[in-house]
């Protein structure tokens, strides 16, 4: 599932078909369309952010948070240490909001010896597999993706975890986090030309499920 925003009718004519999933976030203004498979990004890649704002935006919102895939908890881009210490205090008031609640993963995150994830230093903070529904594969491009973020997902994988993948904008991209198990990804691609693009996405994903079928097929 590609997660976008909402840019046209065409658009969200495919959200509202569900070839295509919604991605909101408190600085981006739009009106969530009815019936759509939608998620709640924090939106900490922008300078911008306001926790205080996201917060609110999330409790505005928790009477539809049933219906979301998933909410993030705050991150910081390209440090999991940093990340740990800014997301744990949010993922259990994310899920008491209803959201299943999104943990990004970050450069350096990793598997500690009993099984939970540290930022790099074993005598850090760490989070435990139970406290996030989904692992969100974030960080720089060339850490996502390498062998880190492909052992993340695939332990992820393993204890039935959804994955999602931030920041992917070419079919070469998504292709990858199909690949390594991804579950779903979001990006900015039709946002930039998007009567071009959204046909271009869309062959992606009927590319990917025709995949996933062949795969299926004994």
């Amino acid at each position: 599932m590609y997660l976008a925003n909402p840019c046209g009718s065409d658009v969200l004519t495919a959200m509202q078909a569900g070839a295509i999933g919604y991605i909101d976030t408190p600085a981006q203004g739009n009106i969530r369309p009815e019936g759509v498979v939608w998620c709640m990004d924090n939106g900490c890649f922008s300078d911008k952010f306001d926790e205080a704002k996201w917060w609110r935006y999330l409790q505005r919102h928790a009477s539809d948070a049933s219906s979301c895939l998933f909410a993030t908890a705050p991150d910081v881009v390209g440090d999991a240490a940093a990340t740990l210490e800014r997301s744990t205090p949010w993922l259990p008031k994310i899920r008491d909001l209803g959201y299943p609640v999104a943990f990004v993963a970050q450069d350096g995150l990793g598997i500690h010896w009993n099984g939970s994830l540290h930022g790099g230093d074993l005598d850090g903070p760490t989070v435990e597999w139970a406290d996030f529904d989904v692992l969100f594969v974030g960080g720089t491009t060339g850490w996502k993706l390498g062998p880190h973020a492909r052992a993340l997902v695939a332990e992820a994988k393993r204890r039935g975890k959804w994955v999602h993948m931030g920041r992917v904008n070419s079919e070469r991209r998504f292709e990858y986090a199909r690949a390594i198990g991804c579950d779903s990804a979001d990006g900015t691609y039709l946002t930039f030309g998007p009567d071009t693009n959204l046909p271009k996405l869309l062959a992606w994903t009927r590319n990917t499920a025709q995949d996933a079928l062949f795969e299926e097929t004994p």
